[in-house]
């Protein structure tokens, strides 16, 4: 039903191109950048359809008016943020429904980054910008530890075997911090063998799935004892909610940035 590919940016952005098997129209997600995506649009005979925005960082949107204006694109965003070139605003629920390339989103809205960030969730695949990452999240720039622990509570509803796209190469980092905070976990240590040898080729470790995100990423498993525990150590006294657990977890991974 769809297929994904990826346009490399700045140091270690993914710009997402989404299409349906045997169709030539794509989605462009998170175009932080125009001209990697002209390029790859022209060499693979590409017919952009629309865009999508995550939020306003510019790294997710410093592209999006070129492309817009070149190819006359819808540009789907965050209703409750500034997106240049904005034609649809979204917000939680809003389903999204392109003739072309034929495929349907749904839209949830994920404060913590940033106070308007929203994902895309569709045919089994979740575009999530800087809000989940693969073995970690975005930090807080914006948003409260409270938001940021409800938007991973709805991704984490979803069904496990949802494939998790999300917009920066950021894994082995990312499993550095897991080893810390969650020592004797053997998927972490697992995770981590098979990272470094897709990086070792030059292999994307995005996509993941939802499934290996619950049993490796630290932010979705604030109720697991070993990293309650761990995270009360480093804040020296104890943590009631799954809230104050992701806060501490989030807070100790910032002071180790």
């Amino acid at each position: 039903m769809i297929e994904v590919s990826y346009v490399r940016a700045f140091e270690d952005n993914y710009i997402w191109l989404v299409a349906r098997p045997g169709s030539h129209g794509v989605i462009i997600v998170d175009p932080g950048d125009a001209s990697p995506v002209l390029e790859r649009i022209a060499t693979d005979g590409l017919k952009p359809c629309a865009i999508f925005v995550t939020h306003h960082h510019g790294d997710h949107t410093g592209g999006v008016t070129e492309l817009a204006d070149h190819f006359g694109l819808p540009v789907y965003g965050p209703a409750h943020e500034r997106i240049p070139g904005l034609t649809h605003p979204v917000r939680e629920g809003d389903r999204i429904l392109l003739q072309e390339p034929g495929l349907e989103f749904e839209v949830l809205d994920t404060p913590g980054h940033t106070r308007g960030h929203v994902c895309y969730v569709g045919h089994g695949t979740l575009f999530c910008g800087d809000t989940l990452f693969t073995a970690g999240c975005g930090r807080l720039f914006e948003g409260t530890a409270e938001q940021m622990h409800r938007s991973l509570e709805k991704i984490a509803a979803l069904p496990d075997e949802t494939l998790v796209y999300c917009a920066h190469e950021y894994t082995l980092a990312n499993l550095g911090f897991a080893r810390v905070a969650e020592p004797h976990n053997r998927d972490v240590a697992a995770r981590q063998v098979e990272a470094e040898r897709l990086r070792a080729t030059g292999l994307p470790t995005v996509p993941s799935t939802l499934a290996l995100e619950k049993r490796t990423n630290p932010f979705l498993r604030t109720m697991v004892p070993e990293l309650i525990g761990a995270a009360e150590a480093f804040t020296g006294g104890p943590l009631r909610t799954g809230a104050e657990v992701f806060g501490a977890v989030r807070h100790w991974k910032d002071t180790l940035d």
